[in-house]
């Protein structure tokens, strides 16, 4: 196993992806106004503002960056950081000299995938004597957690801490954010962070998207704004048969033509509508508000634009061509789990989380020692440069209850500054790996986990607060360093949004406008539907409320000022 892969917040082809690519293993808007994140905000959520400008930055942390540890590859254009060196156990650092916690009792409830150990096992405890505090998991299934989420929050009952993923915050959750959880800016504002010095290296974007309704109340897992979604490809096989990695939308699909052979099981690739957005320039979809940006003066969303539908037709183009395998036609499984068609070579193309890259090498490389997978860099749809867009900063967060008390709050902020301990650290370590010779062995500078490491040390303190977004495997160091190199080059393309990194909730009457979107796009690529269908649902979109929530987003801006670019 390898530690903290970075991931993106959270978009359409990741969510499920977030299980194995980190270390986890896997009331309406009152008034009709907006939830927003930062000043001038109430907690009914009935207030205004937003968290740009220059009344934010008051409410965040001060920056204080680590030199606990130095990364092998520095962060740049938006990256994680990397580690591309073996495992050193002897020289490990520590970022916690003492311990911060009381020895009081912290109750967390979390998204859990799998089958949640015992609650004395090896790695709580250890985990827990580390911190100074008991720490009661309370976890729940990952795959239907917005349900218990919502019962939780309606109720008076709710755990000292309770964590959120961005994918989560629908409906009523935020105002529940809002009217729920404690404001943690008197703990962790400016200097007050000093206290927590790895909570102080998590990096000012992410803290900004951890404002709900004027206030700090989150506690994030950064994550880079580099694009996460990659055009993952067969080197091996592309080198065998002398393929170019193609540079532009042409040249993919001529590429395509070359590879498939639909009587001998290969196809070129699955379903490839994430790399066309990215090749055509399309606004960032994961998450709003990110698919709203100001184009010479006037605030388009990401489908009224005439990217979004060319992007869509070439994705057509290549389901009508046959190049497609035929499961991510149809939607089996191959299109969501493609490990096993991918490793057999029935098809060489597919875009996923970046993730992957690593998780798919490990899977193959006892049974394959010649199968590589590598990731293509996105190319612009006309042979030049791709316009790519940043996403956001931040997806997971850890909320602290407004009926903890101060020593709760201390406590739990003992907990986050232990797991945002970075790589290179004993606490790091602990956190991600467990107790070493119990949960897992180190050879040739490469940890692996025992059968208990993995029965035990997955989806929990992970979840509570995570160090700035890093890459490291010391088992593949050439594939950390192609991730990260990847994502610089990647970044150097990337614009922010006009909403880049700020926690808007949109009024309630607008929450299932998009909705039908997503499946449109999958009908129309798929040939169930016409491009014409897309551009009639627009302009059923704008008529049924588009147009009133571009005015809505237009006012903030013209009160708050877009996102820094």
């Amino acid at each position: 196993m390898t530690p903290n892969t970075a991931t993106s917040a959270p978009s359409a082809p990741s969510r499920r992806s977030f299980l194995a690519s980190t270390a986890v293993a896997a009331a309406a808007v009152a008034g009709g106004m907006p939830l927003l994140a930062a000043c001038g905000g109430s907690d009914s959520g009935s207030g205004g503002g937003t968290s740009a400008g220059k009344s934010a930055k008051k409410l965040l942390p001060a920056y204080i960056a680590t030199n606990v540890v130095t990364p092998d590859i520095a962060a740049k254009n938006g990256s994680a950081v990397g580690f591309t060196s073996k495992l050193d156990i002897a020289a490990l650092k520590t970022s916690v000299p003492k311990k911060l916690g009381k020895g009081g009792k912290v109750s967390i409830m979390s998204p859990f995938w799998g089958s949640p150990p015992k609650s004395d096992n090896a790695y709580y405890k250890a985990m827990n004597d580390l911190i100074g505090v008991d720490v009661e998991w309370q976890n729940q299934d990952g795959n239907t957690y917005d349900q218990k989420l919502g019962a939780v929050l309606a109720s008076s009952d709710i755990p000292d801490v309770v964590v959120i993923p961005g994918w989560n915050m629908g409906g009523k959750i935020p105002s529940a954010i809002i009217g729920k959880f404690a404001d943690l800016g008197p703990y962790l504002s400016g200097d007050a962070i000093k206290q927590y010095p790895n909570l102080a290296a998590i990096p000012t974007d992410a803290w900004q998207r951890s404002l709900f309704g004027g206030k700090l109340r989150g506690l994030p897992q950064p994550s880079p704004y580099v694009t996460g979604i990659v055009p993952l490809y067969r080197k091996d096989i592309f080198d065998k048969e002398g393929y170019q990695v193609p540079t532009s939308a042409d040249e993919f699909m001529a590429l395509c033509k070359e590879i498939t052979n639909a009587k001998a099981k290969r196809w070129a690739c699955l379903d490839m509508k994430w790399t066309a957005f990215q090749s055509f320039g399309v606004l960032s979809g994961s998450e709003k508000p990110l698919g709203w940006n100001l184009v010479d003066g006037k605030l388009v969303y990401r489908i009224e634009t005439q990217e979004y539908l060319e992007a869509l037709e070439w994705t057509r183009k290549l389901f009508a061509a046959g190049y497609v395998h035929p499961d991510a036609k149809l939607g089996k499984s191959a299109a969501t789990d493609p490990g096993p068609k991918f490793a057999a070579g029935e098809f060489l193309i597919y875009a996923q989380n970046i993730s992957q890259w690593w998780s798919r090498t490990a899977e193959q490389a006892t049974q394959n020692p010649d199968y590589k997978i590598w990731g293509m860099d996105i190319f612009g749809h006309d042979g030049g440069s791709p316009t790519l867009w940043a996403e956001q900063p931040a997806g997971i967060f850890a909320f602290v209850s407004k009926k903890a008390s101060e020593s709760v709050i201390r406590d739990v902020l003992a907990v986050a500054n232990v797991t945002a301990a970075p790589y290179g650290t004993k606490e790091y370590m602990l956190t991600n790996y467990g107790v070493e010779g119990t949960h897992y062995t180190v050879k040739n500078g490469v940890p692996t986990k025992t059968d208990q490491g993995n029965n035990e040390v997955i989806n929990a303190y992970v979840m509570v607060a995570s160090p700035t977004a890093t890459i490291a495997h010391p088992d593949f160091p050439e594939v950390a360093k192609a991730q990260v190199e990847w994502q610089q080059r990647m970044g150097a393309f990337t614009k922010k949004s006009s909403f880049y990194g700020m926690q808007i909730t949109e009024p309630s009457r607008y929450t299932n406008l998009s909705n039908d979107f997503e499946q449109l796009e999958d009908d129309i690529v798929r040939g169930r539907k016409k491009i014409s269908d897309m551009q009639q649902a627009v302009s059923d979109w704008k008529s049924k409320g588009g147009d009133e929530l571009r005015d809505w987003y237009k006012k903030l801006l013209d009160e708050n000022g877009p996102a820094a670019s």
